[in-house]
């Protein structure tokens, strides 16, 4: 897995976009103006995930990939590092997972929004 293959999975999902709101080697991946994936362009390929509390901390204990939100809520995101210790499998689901964490969380008027899209 690599940077484009993320990218490409991302902005497939309705109501995404992608921009440069902090620097220019952060990529940011909103739905509905909501942050799902905070995606590192330079060094090592690493990215913030949006998780439930409970199931951030569960997945630090099982993977040395995945660590607490880098500059983010820790019990709310996962750094996780993509360096092919994880599977791509599990990876697109946990993307899957922070995309939809954002979706319960949107207002009534930012759903209906959305499925106009």
């Amino acid at each position: 897995m690599n940077i484009e293959d993320i990218h490409e999975y991302c902005v497939l999902k309705r109501g995404v976009t992608v921009s440069f709101p902090f620097d220019n080697n952060t990529l940011v991946f909103k739905v509905m103006d909501k942050m799902f994936v905070l995606l590192n362009l330079e060094g090592s390929l690493r990215m913030n995930l949006k998780c439930e509390p409970g199931k951030g901390v569960e997945l630090r204990e099982q993977y040395n990939a995945v660590q607490p939100g880098y500059h983010m809520n820790k019990e709310h995101w996962n750094t996780v590092f993509v360096d092919g210790t994880i599977s791509d499998k599990i990876i697109y689901k946990w993307l899957d997972d922070s995309y939809d964490l954002v979706l319960k969380k949107l207002s009534r008027t930012k759903s209906e929004e959305l499925k106009s899209i």
